[in-house]
């Protein structure tokens, strides 16, 4: 069975969109990735860190779906990381209403021993710092795949580069893309990020799908549409998980399977966005995913005679 290592953010959010609100619920970056490649038959790990007042049930969520939490630090007296946010109508834009580091703000990454030879690293959005001791950690794994956000690319550019040279699959979303190459058009932003390193490029547009591009190869997997989207916290973080998770499950990094991975990761983020946090996540079971699947394949598959 293949190991997949995951590194980011477990934490706390407090989440409002047009639908309702919530009190502090479980979030994080690695929560969601982790939930996500649970559906897949590999050995998962966390990487990642909270406080004291971390329930025990959430990580009882974790060791029900089999993720291993011996990367995951408790520090004693600690706070865990904590998100307040609120959705515009549109649903894709938000206003960040608080953010508490708390215990995220010293935090120094160890991978447990049996994890170092994982055969994927996904890396969460993290402080660059924390992801490029992690890829020093491991040793030759297969894929490493990484996200990261605007606020890095603004505070910590040179960095993110240097981490940036160092993998294989960068997972990021359509303005972030166009600010980390400086062009608009999607296909020059996708060149100009291959020549920084990676030698895949995914740009996630949301309810409008993922862009794959490898070389001079581009694949385009749509988003189910949804009668109902009540919270896209976490979404990319799904579809991170459901990309990895794939992959590490069929051994296989190729192009064209990356391709499925993508379908994969955009299966599982449309039951993401169906309830606030993770609640949607928790309890999905193979016929409902695989029955989702279906509906993916027969809004993209068609046939046409070509004279």
């Amino acid at each position: 069975m293949s190991k997949l290592l995951i590194v980011g953010t477990v934490a706390f959010d407090e989440i409002e969109t047009p639908f309702g609100k919530t009190d502090k619920i479980l979030g994080g970056a690695a929560t969601y990735i982790g939930l996500s490649a649970a559906n897949f038959n590999t050995e998962s790990a966390i990487v990642s860190v909270v406080g004291q007042d971390f329930p025990e049930k959430h990580l009882n969520l974790f060791r029900e779906q089999n993720i291993n939490l011996d990367g995951l630090q408790v520090v004693a007296d600690g706070r865990t990381f904590f998100w307040k946010g609120r959705y515009h109508n549109d649903m894709n834009t938000r206003d960040t209403l608080e953010t508490q580091l708390n215990v995220l703000a010293d935090f120094e990454p160890k991978v447990p021993d049996h994890f170092l030879d994982s055969d994927i690293i996904m890396l969460g959005n993290l402080h660059p710092a924390v992801q490029m001791s992690v890829i020093e950690q491991v040793k030759a794994p297969k894929l490493i795949i990484l996200d990261t956000m605007i606020f890095w690319m603004d505070t910590t550019l040179d960095l993110l580069k240097e981490v940036i040279a160092k993998i294989d699959v960068i997972t990021i979303n359509d303005e972030e893309a166009r600010q980390l190459s400086g062009e608009y058009s999607l296909v020059k932003a996708a060149k100009k990020i291959h020549e920084m390193g990676p030698k895949y490029v995914v740009i996630k547009k949301g309810e409008h799908g993922a862009l794959l591009f490898h070389d001079d190869e581009i694949f385009f997997a749509p988003a189910l549409p949804l009668e109902e989207v009540f919270d896209p916290t976490g979404a990319g973080d799904t579809f991170a998980g459901g990309f990895a998770g794939y992959l590490a499950e069929t051994k296989d990094t190729s192009f064209e399977n990356m391709k499925k991975a993508i379908v994969y990761g955009s299966n599982l983020a449309s039951f993401c966005v169906e309830k606030f946090g993770t609640e949607r996540m928790k309890n999905l079971d193979i016929e409902e995913i695989n029955g989702r699947l279906k509906e993916f394949k027969s809004l993209t598959q068609f046939e046409i005679n070509l004279t």
